[in-house]
């Protein structure tokens, strides 16, 4: 099968956010990282916050130098007190916030079976992936109400729809922030927030370097569009979920790997 060509993305064609103050999780490096570079770009303040310091204090120095309002702020998705802190001074720093990304997670589970999961390690993915996505909703939840216009957007996984095998600590944690977005975008939609998911297929970061070459054969040979999945594809998505133009979308989860999961 030939593989089609990537195509750069078109700055122009991305979302405006001119003046939104958005907080994004994981943001120091790979997925993460892409989005604030766009956010930035579109005219935003972003905080990112972190558990990799030096990483995200690179980002934010190097952001900030070229005449950008980055922030960054280390947070720890699996400790509660952290989660609370990070929200406070990203809103501090920034004066409000008006959306929220929860990107940051963790993997730790793959390539073993269900039988070989030990329970710390199932914990360990659920308190920082599922847990941690509430607690940072949550602690960000008083500044979104008073924008008027707060924004959630959960980055969720397409393994959670098609049931990717060894990989299931992962795999459930991302069908409950699936489920986790549905319930609170009812909660908070009289508050006029929207609560939505993106669920990428298997993007070409860093952090998926550990994947076997079958599995990324097995995307690329499923997918509508034959060609690998990059941070790009999924940056627009994100930020079209954040702006102004998806004011009436809520509750949604959106797959967005090239057509290799079709719901």
């Amino acid at each position: 099968m030939n593989e089609l060509p990537i195509l750069p993305l078109d700055a122009d064609t991305l979302a405006p956010l001119n003046g939104k103050k958005l907080l994004i999780t994981g943001g120091a490096r790979g997925l993460g990282e892409g989005f604030v570079r766009a956010a930035v770009a579109r005219g935003a303040q972003v905080t990112i916050a972190d558990i990799a310091s030096q990483a995200g204090e690179a980002l934010a120095a190097e952001l900030s130098g070229a005449g950008h309002a980055v922030y960054f702020v280390r947070v720890d998705l699996s400790d509660p007190a952290s989660v609370d802190a990070a929200g406070n001074v990203a809103a501090e720093r920034m004066g409000g916030i008006d959306g929220l990304v929860n990107n940051g997670a963790i993997t730790n589970s793959g390539g073993k079976l269900a039988a070989e999961l030990s329970i710390e390690t199932w914990d360990a993915v659920m308190n920082v992936n599922v847990r941690g996505t509430w607690l940072m909703t949550m602690a960000a939840l008083p500044f979104l109400r008073a924008s008027g216009q707060g924004r959630v957007v959960n980055i969720a996984s397409d393994t959670a729809l098609w049931g990717a095998p060894r990989l299931l600590a992962y795999t459930a944690s991302k069908g409950a922030v699936m489920a986790m977005t549905r319930s609170l975008a009812r909660e908070l939609g009289p508050d006029g927030i929207t609560v939505n998911a993106i669920a990428p297929g298997l993007v070409e970061v860093e952090a998926t370097a550990y994947v076997p070459v079958e599995r990324h054969r097995h995307y690329l040979e499923g997918r509508a569009l034959p060609r690998a999945q990059v941070p790009d594809d999924v940056i627009g998505p994100v930020l079209f979920l954040l702006s102004d133009a998806s004011r009436f979308v809520t509750g949604q989860v959106l797959p967005v790997n090239g057509g290799f999961v079709m719901p």
